[in-house]
Formats: structure tokens, sequence, C-alpha cells
């Protein structure tokens, strides 16, 4: 992703067939933030080596806070990745974060678990958020 003009043509052939594009671990390696406007960027998930730390490190809260904020300014939606704790989730939640993923909510599961376990979120008429 170094030389933005290689990967732009493809990833502009799948915006134009409704395919939705999503910039994982954002803040970390290669993400930089002229992608967010130079590339049909639909989401970013903020790299969870900053939501892990975002109630102790108040520079890792600074970031997290940014990028939600920042993403939202140019219409694109984020996830906080490697939520653990209801306190890492609150925190991304009251700064407007749009999902969630981590061990929060559940290990990585079989396709056959994630089932069951979707079923058993929604007889619970719980709502991942």
């Amino acid at each position: 992703m170094g030389d933005l003009e290689a990967p732009s043509a493809p990833l502009y052939a799948l915006d134009r067939l409704g395919v939705r594009l999503a910039l994982d671990d954002f803040g970390t390696g290669y993400s930089c933030l002229s992608y967010l406007k130079q590339l049909p960027v639909d989401t970013v998930k903020i790299d969870k080596s900053f939501v892990l730390n975002v109630s102790r490190d108040p520079g890792d809260a600074a970031v997290v806070e940014a990028i939600i904020a920042m993403a939202h300014r140019l219409g694109i939606r984020v996830i906080g990745e490697g939520v653990e704790t209801n306190e890492q989730l609150e925190f991304i939640r009251l700064r407007g974060c749009d999902l969630a993923q981590g061990f929060f909510f559940s290990r990585p599961l079989s396709g056959e678990a994630f089932c069951a376990w979707s079923k058993d979120w929604q007889e619970l008429g719980t709502r991942v958020p």
C-alpha cells in the first residue's frame, strides 16, 4: 500500500460493484490518513493496540477519539477492534464508535458454533453493538 496508484484501481472497481471496503488495523503499519480521502473506504477498524489501553493510556485514548471523529467527518463508519472489557466498550461507545468486536463478545468460533451463539443472542433479545 506504499504506492496508492497500484491498489486504487481495483478498489474503485470493487466499489463500483457495491463491495463495501474496510481498512483493517487502522492507526498502525501502512495505514495513513490520506487513505481515508483517496480510497473508497466505507469503514475503518481501529487497531486493537489502541483500544486495549484506552482507559489507562491518555495517548491511546486521544488516538481513538481522533480516529472516530475524523472518520465520521468523512462519512466513514468505525469499528473498535480488540474490545475485551465493558470499560473499553463504554469508552468507544460514548465517543460514537459505530461497532465493536473482540473477546468481550466471543472468542473466534466455527461456523456451526457461531450459528448457535447468534441464536442465543437473538433469543435473549441482546443487541450486539
